[in-house]
């Protein structure tokens, strides 16, 4: 089996076609069939079939596969080591975070920069299930979120709390009111993270145990965003109190004071325990399950 061979598998998995697979991999069509024949030959089993959609995967298609992004890994790991054996590089760290981490994450880079200022540093910012697959595919030599995924084997350290809780603009008529509960939001529209994130799971089953359904009026990919549009009147939210501490301390959104809230998470930094890690990789690991509750942002818990 060769490298080659399972290049050209990936590839195919990548563009659903033997054609786009072979401009990808610079390749003839016949030289990326060739490869795929005889990597089917020694798996024994058929990797690849043909639908509507192009050409996917079979069951054991996708075992091999997994061989591949393994070796991948480890081809850049390799070359990562050889650099620093030669001094060109300190070395390479290739972080995920899901977004709502991006509000304290970046002060946590900056102060091992500091500390180690030869290391590069990659950074992906994503929702909880794109995390997942990166650390599947051992894209990642660490994740900072907020629940391991279940599916794969991994280390956890704890970095520190992640209270969320329920905000609205300043002026909002609920502003004042105390022990409220979350039947008492039945008229509000919620403006919320869209499904495969960990804030809108939490506030699923929030809501489950309240017994509650919510008015979803806007489903947003990015905290930001519905930061934006709860200043300007769309409707509430469900959100991590991180990302909103300076917008509450600045009096432009509110905090509405909920039976059950906030509701507290913890951040955890998160690494494959197949995955070897280099020592830029391991410094980082070490130095966010050390340092990196230093870095959270002061989260409003309390009405004043």
């Amino acid at each position: 089996m060769t490298i080659r061979q399972l290049r050209a598998l990936g590839a195919v998995a990548a563009t659903g076609s033997v054609t786009a697979a072979a401009a990808r991999l610079n390749l003839t069509q016949p030289a990326v069939t060739l490869q795929l024949r005889n990597l089917q030959d020694l798996a024994g089993h058929p990797l690849l079939q043909r639908t509507s959609d192009g050409m996917v995967l079979t069951g054991a298609g996708q075992e091999v596969l997994g061989l591949l992004e393994r070796v991948e890994a480890a081809l850049s790991n390799c070359a990562t080591s050889l650099d620093m054996i030669a001094g060109r590089t300190g070395g390479r760290v290739a972080i995920g975070a899901v977004s709502t981490a991006k509000y304290f994450v970046p002060f946590a880079m900056a102060a091992f920069s500091k500390l180690y200022p030869q290391v590069e540093i990659t950074l992906k910012i994503g929702n909880r299930q794109e995390l997942r697959d990166a650390l599947r595919g051992y894209e990642l030599d660490i994740a900072i979120m907020g629940r391991a995924p279940a599916d794969i084997d991994v280390e956890t350290h704890l970095i520190g709390d992640n209270p969320h809780i329920i905000v609205a603009p300043k002026g909002h008529w609920l502003e004042h009111d105390f022990g409220l509960a979350i039947v008492d939001l039945s008229h509000e529209t919620f403006l919320s993270r869209e499904q495969g994130s960990g804030t809108r799971m939490l506030m699923e089953q929030l809501f489950e145990t309240a017994e509650f359904q919510p008015v979803i009026g806007m489903e947003m990919s990015s905290n930001e965003t519905i930061k934006q549009a709860v200043l300007a009147g769309l409707g509430i939210a469900f959100i991590s109190a991180h990302t909103v501490a300076t917008e509450i301390e600045d009096g432009r959104l509110v905090m509405l004071d909920v039976a059950g809230l906030p509701v507290v998470r913890q951040w955890y930094v998160v690494r494959r325990q197949d995955k070897i890690l280099l020592p830029p990789a391991q410094a980082m690991l070490d130095f966010l399950a050390a340092e990196g509750a230093k870095y959270l942002p002061s989260a409003p818990l309390k009405r004043l």
